[in-house]
């Protein structure tokens, strides 16, 4: 059988928290493949392209029209054995393109248990029974809120943010304040307190919400220097004023513009990626990024959005892992598998690997500079799905040669070499990739 090179027609998702008209890189890369009906409208917010097997929103095959699912499904080859009797004969993997122009919601993603449980108690809003583990990497500068502050840095705004204290409780901010300073190396009586003041602001009754609220806005207009008094805080006074500010502007009250002091908050540059496991709290402020998780559709919400929310199971089902932002982000290693040849090397081009704990997926970023720089990929006992961020160039499977350039998709099947070539109108042209693939771990051990 002649391995497949399939150019993706994938479908744009519109939510209200995403870029509007071509600002949206998702709205771009979907415009790029021709589908019946998509014109990019202006004032229009288009937030995800999925790239993938999801029944939600599935790829299809740009020239038969047929799914992606059905496709593999016919032909289990193009997943490879190991890959499609591990995962039901489903890619394992949804890849995306997110344009972020406010935050998304103040979010976790359940683990595979929780989510079986969630599934069947609610299938409207918990739609399939996969966890969601997921990983991040900018395409252009990008802001975020990852996971639960060091405990000194949530004790410090307990004590010198006034709202916040307001909204928590006297009594139960000092408890926490207490049990940190007594305890600080004993992560599980810490975790339960950091559980408890964290529940007490999403539990908080509107009212109570709405008078801290209006304090919060007034210290943050005042440029919230008690935000960042003592200097304990990573995250600078005006940088949190500005936050509230934003943020308040987005959403008037809303709990989740006390979550952010609990919350790392991230600057990443493009390249630059964060993982997620499932039960860790998160949320996205602003950026285009791509993203690679388990294939899944489970968010479990409590802030920053007009969505279904459920605050109950948010707060029971978080790991309340704390630790410095800088522990949060991935650090990319040289792709081992690849062969650039001597355009590549001397212009500097590079194949990093972003390579999560999780056997579902992994992600190559390639960057090629300046015209006729090459990289070769070993063959893959998996599949993978290829997308083009910047440049162009050629794309080739066996004597299948194709264009690609910004926004086209390619679904290359098991056991392929795949061949990537620039094209460039300068030496400083950069022709962009991103390829997400899976191997079960038997096949080749640390890829």
């Amino acid at each position: 059988m002649q391995v497949p090179l399939i150019r993706l027609q994938c479908g744009a998702n519109s939510y209200d928290w995403g870029k509007k008209g071509s600002d949206s890189a998702a709205a771009r890369f979907a415009a790029a493949t021709p589908s019946d009906g998509f014109t990019i409208q202006d004032d229009k917010p288009y937030a995800e392209l999925w790239m993938g097997t999801h029944p939600s929103n599935p790829s299809k095959d740009l020239t038969t029209g047929r799914t992606l699912l059905d496709l593999v499904q016919d032909n289990q080859a193009l997943l490879a054995s190991s890959v499609a009797s591990k995962y039901e004969n489903k890619l394992p993997f949804l890849f995306k393109i997110l344009s972020i122009g406010k935050a998304l919601s103040i979010q976790a993603h359940p683990n595979k248990k929780l989510a079986e449980k969630l599934h069947a108690r609610d299938p409207k809003n918990y739609p399939d029974d996969n966890h969601k583990p997921e990983m991040a990497i900018a395409i252009t500068p990008f802001e975020g809120f990852c996971g639960f502050r060091p405990l000194a840095e949530i004790s410090h705004f307990l004590e010198n943010v006034p709202a916040l204290r307001q909204l928590v409780g006297d009594d139960k901010a000092q408890s926490f304040i207490d049990t940190v300073k007594a305890n600080p190396d004993d992560k599980t009586q810490n975790k339960k307190a950091l559980q408890t003041v964290f529940g007490a602001v999403l539990f908080a009754s509107e009212d109570d919400l709405a008078k801290a609220t209006s304090s919060l806005v007034e210290a943050a207009s005042s440029q919230g220097a008690e935000f960042a008094a003592g200097g304990v805080s990573s995250t600078s006074g005006s940088v949190l004023s500005e936050l509230v500010t934003r943020l308040h502007g987005h959403f008037g009250s809303d709990y989740g513009l006390f979550v952010l002091f609990f919350l790392n908050f991230i600057k990443l540059s493009p390249g630059e990626a964060l993982f997620l496991q499932a039960d860790d709290i998160h949320a996205y402020v602003s950026g285009d990024i791509v993203e690679c998780m388990a294939s899944s559709d489970n968010v479990v919400r409590a802030g920053f959005t007009p969505k279904f929310k459920d605050v109950d199971t948010l707060v029971g089902m978080l790991t309340y892992n704390y630790a410095p932002i800088e522990e949060q982000k991935m650090e990319p290693v040289d792709y081992p598998y690849v062969t650039l040849n001597r355009a590549a090397y001397s212009s500097g081009s590079e194949a990093k690997l972003y390579d999560p704990p999780i056997e579902e997926f992994s992600v190559v970023r390639t960057v090629l500079r300046g015209n006729g720089s090459k990289a070769t990929f070993d063959p893959l006992d998996g599949p993978s799905i290829i997308i083009c961020t910047g440049g162009k160039g050629k794309i080739s499977v066996g004597p299948t040669v194709k264009e690609i350039k910004e926004g086209y998709v390619y679904f290359v099947g098991a056991t392929a070499e795949c061949v990537l070539e620039s094209e460039a109108d300068g030496d400083e042209d950069e022709f962009v990739t991103f390829k997400a693939y899976c191997e079960v771990e038997e096949t080749r051990n640390g890829a």
